[in-house]
């Protein structure tokens, strides 16, 4: 997962008042599609003490909407290919796809979807949404950054950048493998640039 998002930038619109957010005209709700190039979402788990292993998801798909007026009304939704695995090791990551973690023959796919918006500053908030995993639905909360809001000055197209950081347990989800030497506590990173959906 070094790539859950949060789903979860949407939240980001609480920086409604916030510098970060260049001059625009736009108004009302903006659709942003996730740049997959530059998103990436990471997690970490310890690993029988000695370290914190690193592990990524490198092929998802989604979008969220914004609304810097109203932020409360703002959501996101992600689906991650839970085959897309990356350990940085061939086998690794086959012991991570089979049944004892992903399983991802039974479940190719996981789901986040907002529930809620909760801003908490100038340009942080709180979003909550239901994470689905192994085919069980959990509640999570991504803590949200919002970093910038303007036109790429490369490819000239209007882009948001948001950073979100997640906790969960594995075993609330029922992959229990490991236990207690490969840690419960997953610990998320999500790093996120959104391209604006321009009305044609």
């Amino acid at each position: 997962m070094k790539k859950l998002i949060l789903t979860i930038m949407a939240i980001l619109c609480g920086a409604t008042a916030s510098p970060a957010f260049a001059e625009d005209t736009k108004t009302g709700p903006e659709h942003y599609e996730f740049d997959t190039v530059h998103t990436q979402i990471i997690f970490f788990v310890d690993h029988v003490g000695f370290s914190k292993s690193e592990g990524e998801f490198t092929d998802f798909g989604g979008h969220y909407i914004l609304d810097r007026k109203n932020p409360e009304n703002s959501s996101v939704e992600v689906t991650i290919d839970t085959a897309s695995i990356d350990m940085d090791d061939e086998k690794w990551d086959a012991h991570m796809k089979n049944e004892d973690f992903f399983n991802v023959e039974k479940f190719p796919e996981m789901t986040f979807k907002s529930t809620g918006v909760n801003v908490t500053g100038d340009n942080t908030a709180e979003i909550t949404g239901d994470l689905t995993l192994l085919g069980v639905t959990k509640p999570v909360t991504l803590n949200v950054t919002h970093n910038k809001s303007d036109k790429h000055p490369f490819s000239g197209k209007f882009v948001s950048g948001f950073s979100a950081t997640a906790n969960l347990k594995r075993s609330e989800f029922g992959m229990n493998y490991g236990l207690p030497a490969i840690g419960d506590d997953v610990e998320i990173r999500i790093e996120v640039e959104g391209i604006r959906k321009e009305e044609q």
